[in-house]
């Protein structure tokens, strides 16, 4: 099959969240399945042209493309993604995408991404190949499926083209005014009180990509399942819950070239299922990084998170008194809101035999904290995938997680499976955004380390489970069958 990967960012690229792990991972396994893909990616200026190898396109030379009733003049660059054959299309006009930041605050925000999509729409008919699925990511490529059977229905090329939308996160919208419609040039039929492509009054590039595109999935089976209900939903609920026969959810895979313990170049020790020496050395380097004593009889908790109240903190902020009395250690590195960065500074300050803090973003350390902690922290409210946990498995790190979305999808709880005579568990979970029942899972978590055998038990069928791309690529082949079959 032939796809086009339509993403605002991707690894090695532009980074901001986990999308950008998926459009540098699932092209790749997606090719080794036989299919042709290419990748759509905006030319950010931050994007260093020399280290990977960009080359201008001369035989497509200017392509102009109208938002807002002015032209811009779109200019395509192509490069190899490292480690295969993808082919990566940035589509470069510095006058949108010359910016500081991937994704702004700017007023004019929506039409950087309707030149986006305009502009690898018209790529595709400058290059003549026609591809059998167009995968759109996020509210950002919302309006590519409404553009090619509105816009671009006078050309005969997208007939058979199929689209395929991917939520990765419902609470970001892409929500504008109405003059969008302008902007874009969509017809105005579209719009009205509770019409397609209206929400809360304007326009909502996501629920353009709910309602137009053949298929819809998003990152979990859970999270898939939770966003048809007012609690998950934000608002789109109902629009989700009419399309709910092409709605699917696949969990993001993960790429153990990069996450496992046994090659991982970041840790000063690697170490294997057979051979945990490694760890417990990665947890003294760890703790000593931090001016922690090591302790083989205290458990160290780690936590890799953006500092948001989404990923829970508020709630673990209003249980950590009891947090804190725990015989626990704590390692913490991430950055976010002011609140919980400076909770955290005060924990390590007030606590500088307990707490270790490093507020800001640090690669190596984000591996060492994986590797070197006996358990890891997500008490997220809600969690589309989440990828730590999964990190966490392979890593002999014992998930404690919060019940929803994808980490309900991957960690299953020990107290509960060993309730029902099975010793298959593989973390910690909770139901209730609670403090009371974060503390207690913690608690239940911190007292299980003291026993040794279980603990080890609990580690071994982490480390066992594989959430590598290629089952995840195989189901993505499934979803982009359907989408072209429905276009037929």
């Amino acid at each position: 099959m032939k796809i086009a990967f339509a993403a605002t960012e991707c690894v090695p690229y532009a980074k901001s969240g986990g999308l950008a792990d998926v459009a540098g991972s699932l092209p790749k396994e997606l090719e080794k399945l036989g299919c042709e893909v290419k990748i759509f990616l905006p030319k950010y200026s931050s994007i260093d042209e020399t280290k990977y190898g960009l080359h201008y396109n001369w035989s497509f030379g200017e392509l102009p493309v109208r938002v807002n009733g002015q032209i811009r003049s779109v200019h395509i660059h192509q490069s190899k993604l490292p480690g295969s054959k993808v082919e990566v299309n940035f589509i470069d006009c510095p006058h949108y995408f010359h910016r500081h930041q991937i994704y702004t605050n700017d007023a004019d925000e929506d039409e950087r991404f309707i030149l986006f999509s305009k502009g690898i729409i018209e790529t595709l008919q400058r290059m003549q190949w026609v591809p059998d699925v167009i995968h759109c990511n996020d509210w950002q490529t919302g309006l590519i499926p409404l553009m090619i059977k509105d816009n671009y229905s006078w050309d005969k090329f997208f007939n058979a083209v199929g689209t395929l939308f991917t939520i990765h996160n419902i609470g970001y919208q892409g929500r504008f005014s109405k003059s969008v419609l302008l902007s874009a040039e969509i017809h105005g039929d579209y719009f009205y009180p509770g019409g397609p492509v209206e929400h809360g009054g304007g326009i909502s590039f996501i629920k353009a990509g709910i309602t137009f595109s053949d298929i819809i999935n998003t990152v979990s089976n859970t999270y898939a399942h939770e966003i048809l209900t007012s609690e998950y939903g934000a608002g789109l609920e109902n629009i989700l819950f009419k399309r709910k026969e092409d709605l699917f959810g696949i969990l993001n895979g993960v790429d153990y070239n990069i996450w496992n313990p046994e090659t991982d170049k970041h840790l000063p020790y690697q170490y294997s299922i057979n051979n945990l020496d490694g760890k417990r050395l990665n947890k003294k380097f760890l703790l000593e990084h931090f001016n922690l004593s090591f302790d083989e009889k205290i458990p160290l908790i780690g936590i890799v998170s953006r500092m948001v109240a989404q990923k829970g903190f508020d709630v673990f902020a209003s249980a950590i008194n009891q947090l804190m009395n725990l015989k626990a250690q704590w390692v913490i590195l991430g950055s976010g809101e002011d609140r919980f960065e400076n909770l955290f500074r005060q924990l390590s300050n007030k606590l500088p035999e307990k707490v270790g803090a490093y507020i800001g973003y640090n690669n190596e350390l984000s591996h060492l904290i994986e590797a070197g902690s006996d358990m890891f922290l997500m008490p997220s409210k809600y969690e589309p995938c989440g990828l730590n946990q999964i990190y966490s498995l392979k890593y002999g790190t014992v998930p404690v997680v919060r019940k929803t979305g994808g980490l309900a999808d991957t960690v299953q709880d020990w107290d509960e499976m060993s309730h029902y005579g099975f010793d298959t568990g593989t973390g910690f979970s909770f139901n209730d955004p609670t403090g009371y029942a974060l503390f207690k899972t913690v608690e239940r978590a911190v007292n299980c380390f003291k026993n040794k055998k279980a603990w080890d038990k609990i580690r071994k069928n982490g480390m066992k489970k594989d959430y590598s791309w290629k089952n995840s690529a195989e189901k993505y082949m499934e979803l982009y069958k359907l989408a072209k079959e429905s276009r037929i």
